[in-house]
This record gives C-alpha cells, sequence and structure tokens, in this order.
C-alpha cells in the first residue's frame, strides 16, 4: 500500500524524505542568533520584489573583541572589507 500512497500523494514523499518540516532545535527562535552564537546578528535580503532571504552574519573568533556591543551598521560594513566571506548554504529545513 506504501507506493500506491506516494503515487497518489508524491508531496507526502517529499516531507518525509527532506523533513523540512522539522526545525531542530525545538523552540529556538532563530531570528536572534546572539542568544546561540557568538559575534552573530541576523540580516535579511530582498533578492526580488516579494521575495526575502534571511542570512546570520558571523565574524570569525579573531575579530571578536572588536565585534563585541557593535550594531547592525558595523556588522554591514565588515562584510565590505578586505576580509574574505564564506557563505555556507545550510539546506532545506526552513532554519537558519
Amino acid at each position: 500500500s506504501l507506493p500506491f500512497l506516494i503515487r497518489l500523494f508524491p508531496s507526502v514523499l517529499t516531507k518525509f524524505v527532506y523533513l523540512n518540516f522539522l526545525a531542530f532545535p525545538f523552540f529556538v527562535d532563530f531570528r536572534r542568533p546572539e542568544l546561540l552564537v557568538n559575534n552573530t546578528i541576523s540580516l535579511y535580503l530582498t533578492t526580488e520584489p516579494g521575495v526575502t532571504v534571511g542570512v546570520w552574519h558571523t565574524v570569525p573568533g579573531s575579530r571578536a573583541a572588536e565585534a563585541q556591543g557593535k550594531d547592525q551598521r558595523w556588522y554591514e560594513e565588515a562584510l565590505g572589507d578586505a576580509h574574505p566571506v564564506i557563505i555556507y548554504l545550510h539546506g532545506n529545513g526552513g532554519t537558519r
């Protein structure tokens, strides 16, 4: 009966293969990364009208003292300096 159900409801297979309806760890506000990761802020980029992508900007430990107590503007300016930027694509879970 499982193949028959998958044939009738292919979206169910997608949900169970990718498990993108789960957000782990549970009950964590991913919009406030400073509670989870040091020297991190949450930013939102508008890629096209009606589409907004949430990102975290984390500065490395070597700049931790410099980043302490800084606001969002400092983090945005840090993206444009000479330091390299590493982009990590986390997957399909819908959380960062």
